[in-house]
C-alpha cells in the first residue's frame, strides 16, 4: 500500500476515534481514489442535503462506534481470513456490487450474515444471485448508482471539436471510448482482468475499424492488455492512463461517438449513465445496471454477453443511421435525469439508512 494511503488511514482512524459523539453515519471507501470511493463521496454529498444527521466517508471502521457502518465494498470489509472486527455497538450496512460464482468472498458474507442489518447491490441481476446463495430476502436491497448531471453533460459542437484538436484525435474519426480498469492489480494491466471483457473490446472494435475510421479513447489503470491488442491491430488510440480526481473522466466522454460495455459480468458500471448523462450512444452486454436502465433501441443498445457480432451490428446501425443515433441521445439524457445522486441518495436514506435509526 503507498505509503499516501498508510497516512490517509491512520488519520482516518484518529477523526474516527474523536468524532463518535456526533457521526450518525460513516461510509467506509477503499484506500485508492477509484469507483468505490467515488460513489461513497457522491451518496455522503446527497445526503448532506438532508435532515438524517452528521455523515462522513473514512478508509477504515477502526475507533467506529454507536452509529451506522455503511462498508462501500465487500473489500472494505472482509480479509483473507473473514471480515474485519467492527464494535458490536455499530449497525453494519455493506455493498456487494459482484458477485462472482465460485469466490471465497461468498462464503464469508453467508456465514457472516448475521452481523449485517443489510446487504445493498445495485442490479437486479446481483441482487438474484445474493439470494439464490442463500442470504435472507430481508437483508438484500437494491438501489441503482447514480450520475453527477452537473458533471456529466451534452457537450457543444465546437467544445467536441476542441478537446479532440487538444488530444490530437482526428476529426473525422468515429470515437469509441473505454474508461475503465480491466487488467489484474495495479501495474501496467497486461494480464486481463476477463469478467471486464477486454478481450471481448478488442475484438469488437476490429471489426468495426474494417469498415469505418475507428479511434479508441481510454482511461483508466491498467490497460496493458488493450494497448498491446489494439498496437497488434493496428488501431489508433490514445490512452490517458488514471486519472488523480476520478472526475475528470466526465470531460472525456464529450469527445466521444459511442461507448462500448464488453464485461462479462458487473455491478454497475457507472460508464451506463455517464455516456447517457454526456449524451453518448452506448452498447453494453447484458450485465450489472443494463438490463435495469437500458431499452434496447430507445435510449441505447443491449448485447449478448461475448456476443461480438450483436456489438458491430449494433455499432454499425449507431454510425450509418443519424435519425437513430439522434433518438438514442435524446431518450438516453432522458433516462439519465432519473438517476441523479440527489435521487438516489433519497433511495438510501428511505431504504437503509432511516430503519436503522
Amino acid at each position: 500500500m503507498p505509503i499516501r494511503h498508510i497516512f490517509k488511514k491512520i488519520l482516518d482512524i484518529q477523526k474516527n476515534v474523536f468524532s463518535n459523539s456526533r457521526t450518525d453515519l460513516s461510509y467506509v471507501v477503499e484506500s485508492k481514489d477509484w469507483a468505490i470511493s467515488y460513489v461513497g463521496k457522491k451518496i455522503v454529498e446527497g445526503l448532506k442535503e438532508t435532515q438524517f444527521g452528521n455523515i462522513r466517508v473514512t478508509t477504515s471502521a477502526l475507533g467506529l462506534k454507536r452509529q451506522i457502518v455503511h462498508f462501500g465494498s465487500l473489500h472494505t470489509l472482509a480479509t483473507d481470513k473473514g471480515f474485519k472486527k467492527v464494535h458490536s455497538s455499530n449497525k453494519i450496512v455493506l455493498t456487494w456490487f459482484h458477485f462472482v460464482d465460485g469466490e471465497e468472498s461468498n462464503k464469508k458474507v453467508f456465514i457472516n450474515q448475521e452481523r449485517l442489518q443489510f446487504i445493498h447491490t445495485a442490479c437486479n441481476i446481483t441482487k438474484q444471485k445474493i439470494l439464490d446463495f442463500g442470504i435472507g430476502p430481508s437483508k438484500v436491497v437494491m438501489i441503482p448508482l447514480g450520475v453527477d448531471l452537473r458533471l456529466f453533460s451534452l457537450a457543444a459542437f465546437e467544445a467536441k471539436q476542441k478537446i479532440r484538436m487538444d488530444l490530437g484525435i482526428p476529426q473525422s474519426s468515429f470515437v469509441i471510448g473505454s474508461f475503465q480498469k480491466d487488467g489484474v492489480g495495479w501495474g501496467d494491466g497486461r494480464e486481463p482482468k476477463l469478467i471486464k471483457g477486454p478481450d471481448i473490446f478488442v475484438k469488437a472494435v476490429e471489426k468495426i475499424a474494417s469498415n469505418f475510421p475507428v479511434f479508441v479513447l481510454l482511461t483508466g489503470p491498467a490497460r496493458g492488455y488493450v494497448k498491446a491488442e489494439l498496437n497488434k491491430r493496428k488501431i489508433p488510440y490514445k490512452s490517458i492512463g488514471y486519472l488523480d480526481n476520478f472526475e475528470d473522466v466526465a470531460k472525456y466522454y464529450k469527445v466521444l461517438d459511442l461507448y462500448i460495455v464488453a464485461s462479462r459480468i458487473e455491478g454497475g458500471p457507472q460508464a451506463i449513465l455517464e455516456s447517457m448523462a454526456s449524451g453518448v450512444p452506448l452498447i453494453s452486454t447484458k450485465v450489472g445496471m443494463a438490463p435495469d436502465v437500458i431499452i434496447d433501441g430507445e435510449n441505447g443498445f443491449l448485447t449478448d454477453v461475448e456476443d461480438i457480432g450483436q456489438i458491430v451490428q449494433k455499432a454499425k446501425l449507431i454510425i450509418e443511421n443519424q435519425n437513430l443515433r439522434q433518438k438514442i441521445i435524446a431518450n438516453g439524457l432522458k433516462t439519465a435525469k432519473d438517476y441523479s445522486w440527489a435521487k438516489i441518495s433519497q433511495k438510501y436514506l428511505k431504504e437503509i439508512y432511516l430503519k436503522l435509526t
